[in-house]
């Protein structure tokens, strides 16, 4: 009776689903889907297959790796260990030629070998030789050098004479590559290493000759490897071949060589036409390489059982195909519908998707957001304004590229800068409004004149700055077009009736990187606004003029005197050094006398403690015989410039210290944008106007974390949150919080909670219910 009920059940509730299938996008995703679970048994086997088979591989490989790295480590040492050997023997007083050659000690000398050749393991014969002496000297006695390798061991290749010629020539050590060696008529492979003593003494008087066996050393190598099925090769410093284990093959010398030539690492080559895989590694000890190679083919014999399993699951996956994908295609088209109905066009009337698609009202939508982006270009543009003026062009690529953005650089490097610095009366203040004044000088241009201003409030009360560009190739072109700029600005506030301000004037430059200076000119200029010729505007190059020296004595420029005090003022320390440098080196030209010449850096020296004073710098003042006291420029200059940082470190800590209250508002600003992806710690700094480092100073002092792993946590515990509470895909809950790499957000999340998303899901929801 209950099966007859279940029936129609089920067939009224596919009818149900089915009839909210009114899109065609959704249509072609159930499609799209039903063709991804029919993929042909040969698509899918191979992908499966090469799956495991790549899975595999890369496992074999770096445990080829570790036992790689093991094999140096254990050679390592070994050669390390005849290293000190050779080093204990050129030191022995047993060993010493008198001592060798004398009738009684002679025995003791060989005693004193054999006892250092039984420390090593891998040592089949050592060999003490003094150069141009005609005997050499092993742990079995003294013998002919020439009967020694012409009849106890006899090289294959390398001949006595060479030998001979090796051991009183070769000044490093040198390991000769395996070779086949005859030993009482029997041929047995061998390698041998040479070593000059003293070690590392330029003249060596003699040398060590270690003989091992091939066998010996690849033994020890095979016994960390274990049932390692390929081949193994350590080659020496100079790329040559030492020795070799080859195991069911071997390759040709051509190829060889271009084996010895691998970085470290993992590498997939072809060798004689076939595949394989070659792990190198490569010691820091003696630059030797250790190298293993193994055909690709032996990788597949290992996975031969998956090819059934492969098999059994594509036959189970294909029935349930359909009902999958047309599960998969509705959570597919779940954030479309979500964005259409987030953007209204669900419940518009007279939407209709068969005349537009979905696609086309997102990409409408899109643009209208992309329109009201462009409205928040003026703050931007605001921004990297105050960046410029306060500390010039950055080296922060994502933010010269805002600076290029904005308009406020002139394209191709050509033209030139100036900033305008306007203040009011304290009377005319109180009638001014900023919001109309900013709407009157934010950016304006002056065609007839090729010029354009752009302009912003900034901190001290009543005064507003402007950084005006000249697009003109002639610096005598855009000097005379300064005042009319200047009058231009005027004309345009009592068009908009304002009052007439006072107005500071920088100079030129012709590098945007240089316009912070030019706000410091255009800041002295109006803080001595009192001297301007015509009552209203003071240009910072008529201060120069003011108190100009007589042609037979020489003073610090006035210029200079007040670019410098308002460059300590505003705490430019860059600027500062500009400007004391340029100083100096315009008295190093002068021909002055050394009491006027003392006087003038008295002058100078004044010039900054004066200014310290003025800041409430008293300490500095301690320290006035320390810089009183000097007896070259040099000294005076490089003390000039750390009194200089003083006062300007002064000065930015005072602005800091001020501007503290604000990182509650940064930490609150972040909290409610942590889940855009653009947020960075660049971009907050510049909204806020300080720079980064401070910011992410005083945010780690506040919160307890830096910039990054504060966003990381509130992204965490905003997915946990998601994941626990709502039902939404992993995919789009990652992306919801402003994190675009979903792999990486996964890894790193296991890696802190001990769980996938997934799991984590499971469990708590679980937990929950």
């Amino acid at each position: 009776m209950s099966k007859p009920s279940m029936k129609p059940s089920v067939v009224s509730r596919f009818s149900m689903n089915w009839s909210h299938f009114k899109s065609k996008l959704l249509l072609k995703y159930i499609l799209s889907y039903l063709l991804m679970f029919l993929i042909p048994l040969t698509g899918v086997t191979l992908f499966v297959y090469e799956n495991a088979v790549n899975s595999l591989r890369s496992e074999i490989e770096q445990s080829n790796v570790n036992q790689l790295n093991q094999v140096k480590a254990t050679l390592d040492d070994r050669m390390s260990e005849l290293q000190q050997i050779a080093s204990k023997i050129s030191y022995d007083e047993h060993l010493t030629p008198y001592m060798v050659h004398h009738p009684y000690y002679g025995v003791e000398a060989i005693r004193s070998l054999a006892s250092y050749k039984a420390n090593s393991g891998i040592l089949e014969d050592l060999f003490l030789y003094f150069h141009n002496d005609s005997l050499i000297y092993s742990y079995r006695g003294l013998a002919d050098l020439d009967v020694t390798f012409n009849r106890m061991y006899q090289f294959e290749n390398w001949s006595a004479e060479q030998v001979r010629k090796d051991l009183n020539e070769l000044n490093h050590p040198v390991m000769m590559p395996a070779e086949k060696v005859t030993v009482s008529s029997k041929k047995e492979p061998m390698l041998a290493l040479i070593v000059p003593i003293k070690p590392n003494d330029p003249y060596p008087y003699g040398s060590i000759l270690y003989l091992m066996k091939e066998s010996t050393l690849m033994g020890v190598m095979d016994s960390i490897l274990n049932d390692y099925s390929g081949s193994s090769y350590i080659f020496d410093e100079n790329k040559q071949l030492l020795t070799a284990n080859n195991h069911g093959f071997n390759l040709p010398e051509s190829e060889l060589n271009s084996l010895s030539s691998l970085d470290p690492g993992i590498h997939s080559l072809t060798l004689s036409g076939e595949p394989y895989s070659v792990v190198s590694v490569k010691s820091k000890e003696n630059d030797w390489t250790y190298m293993t190679v193994m055909p690709s083919y032996q990788f597949f014999s290992h996975v031969s059982p998956i090819k059934s399993l492969i098999l059994l699951v594509f036959c189970i996956a294909v029935p349930i195909g359909i009902f999958a994908a047309i599960l998969l295609a509705r959570r597919q088209y779940h954030p479309i519908r979500d964005l259409l109905e987030f953007a209204g066009l669900k419940n518009e009337p007279g939407v209709n998707f068969k005349m537009r698609s979905e696609w086309e009202w997102i990409r409408q939508m899109l643009h209208d957001y992309s329109a009201r982006i462009h409205m928040q270009q003026p703050y931007v543009r605001n921004q990297c304004l105050l960046l410029l003026l306060k500390h010039g062009k950055p080296d922060d690529p994502e933010i010269k590229e805002m600076v290029a953005a904005s308009g406020l650089e002139l394209p191709e490097n050509r033209g030139y800068y100036f900033c305008l610095i306007l203040a009011w009366d304290e009377g005319q203040e109180s009638g001014l409004s900023w919001r109309h004044a900013e709407e009157t000088l934010s950016e304006f241009d002056i065609p007839d004149l090729d010029a354009k201003a752009y302009g912003l409030e900034f901190s001290p009360t009543g005064q507003f700055a402007l950084m005006l560009s000249i697009d003109v190739d002639s610096p005598d072109e855009a000097l005379l077009r300064v005042p009319s700029i200047v009058d231009t600005v005027k004309v345009t506030l009592v068009e908009s009736s304002q009052p007439v301000p006072y107005i500071g004037v920088g100079t030129l430059y012709d590098d945007l990187a240089d316009v912070n200076q030019s706000f410091i000119e255009a800041a002295a200029a109006l803080e001595h606004r009192m001297v301007g010729s015509n009552g209203r505007v003071t240009y910072f190059g008529q201060l120069a003029e003011l108190n100009a020296a007589s042609a037979d004595t020489y003073w610090l420029p006035k210029s200079d005197s007040l670019k410098l005090v308002q460059s300590l003022k505003q705490g430019n320390e860059s600027v500062a050094r500009e400007v004391i440098s340029s100083i100096m080196n315009d008295v190093k030209e002068q021909a002055l006398s050394m009491h006027l010449l003392r006087c003038v850096c008295f002058d100078l020296l004044n010039t900054l403690l004066r200014t310290a004073s003025e800041l409430g710098m008293d300490d500095v003042f301690q320290d006035i015989a320390s810089f009183t006291s000097f007896d070259t420029l040099e000294e005076l200059e490089a003390k000039l410039g750390f009194l200089a940082l003083r006062i300007c470190q002064q000065v930015e800590h005072k602005a800091e210290t001020e501007q503290y209250s604000m990182i509650d508002d940064v930490v609150a600003y972040v909290d409610q944008q942590y889940m855009d992806y653009t947020l960075s710690l660049e971009h907050v700094a510049l909204r806020y106007s300080i720079s980064s480092s401070y910011l992410s100073r005083i945010f780690k002092e506040k919160t307890g974390s830096n910039f990054s792993q504060y966003i990381w946590q509130r992204r965490m515990d905003e997915v946990s949150r998601l994941l626990v509470t709502t039902s939404a895909p992993l995919k789009e809950i990652i992306e919801q919080v402003g994190y675009l790499d979903a792999p990486n957000f996964i890894r790193k999340f296991k890696k802190e909670t001990g769980y996938t998303p997934g799991q984590y899901r499971k469990l708590h929801a679980g937990a929950q219910r």
